[in-house]
């Protein structure tokens, strides 16, 4: 199945969920789960067919995707009261913005038990602490093993921060940026911190001798400062100021050089 073919599959079943209203619950549920079955069966079967074109794979993982995020999203606010809008929620909530997330958990009315009930009362407590820890406001404090977080931060230095774990492919890959940044701006201005998440302490230092880390770490975090943080996925990169003050969060790729030369005025 080609790209175009997925993006109007999901652009004509986006514009069918409007007329669902007079289908109950367990056919609405059967439909979407029917539908994002085959959605995934078939982009898989087209993904293998595109294994020896790396360029052309890529362009159609982007637009598989964004046809999946239009279904799920439309499929959400058609769907707020009943079972289905916490199902796409759970598909597609890291692609909204903590604002509109706002709006949608207080819109949402579905009852909700067990796993969904934990599920969004996780999510209505990162958005908080992303709300609480955003670009602008103070570092908040945390401890591991007897080590303080303000052991590194509000110290007179810009610290870059990245919360990461050995198991993570994309946390090693941007372990190259992370080096090079770090040798290139390193001293009395800016230092550099690698706080180990969810991950076992020995896998972590074994991972940390492999990328040659040579700044400072914290290991065996787990989910202390994801929960404060409101992290949902890592890597998780962000600059604190000289003062603690967060200033920019969730960097990734030539973000996180560009950010920490912007601040130091280089």
């Amino acid at each position: 199945m080609k790209a175009r073919t997925l993006i109007l599959m999901a652009a004509a079943a986006a514009m069918v969920l409007a007329c669902k209203n007079t289908k109950s619950v367990e056919q609405k549920v059967a439909e979407f789960t029917e539908w994002n079955e085959t959605f995934m069966e078939n982009y898989r079967t087209r993904l293998t067919a595109l294994q020896d074109n790396p360029e052309a794979a890529e362009a159609f993982t982007d637009s598989a995707y964004n046809a999946y995020v239009t279904y799920n999203k439309a499929a959400l606010e058609e769907n707020l009261d009943n079972a289905v809008g916490v199902m796409a929620l759970k598909e597609i909530y890291s692609d909204y913005e903590d604002a509109e997330l706002e709006v949608i958990l207080d819109k949402l009315t579905a009852p909700v038990t067990g796993k969904d009930s934990a599920f969004v009362a996780n999510l209505k407590e990162s958005v908080a602490s992303r709300k609480g820890t955003a670009e602008g406001q103070m570092f908040t404090d945390f401890e591991i093993d007897g080590v303080k977080f303000s052991d590194f931060i509000g110290h007179g230095k810009y610290v870059l921060v990245d919360f990461w774990a050995s198991w993570c492919g994309p946390c090693r890959r941007e372990m190259p940026n992370l080096r090079s940044v770090y040798k290139d701006f390193a001293g009395d201005q800016f230092d550099m911190l690698s706080v180990a998440v969810w991950d076992k302490p020995e896998d972590t230092i074994e991972a940390a001798k492999e990328e040659n880390i040579v700044w400072n770490q914290i290991i065996n975090a787990q989910q202390v400062p994801t929960d404060i943080y409101g992290i949902e996925g890592i890597p998780h990169i962000i600059l604190f100021g000289p003062d603690g003050t967060i200033v920019k969060r969730n960097l990734r790729g030539e973000n996180i050089r560009k950010a920490v030369a912007e601040a130091l005025g280089k």
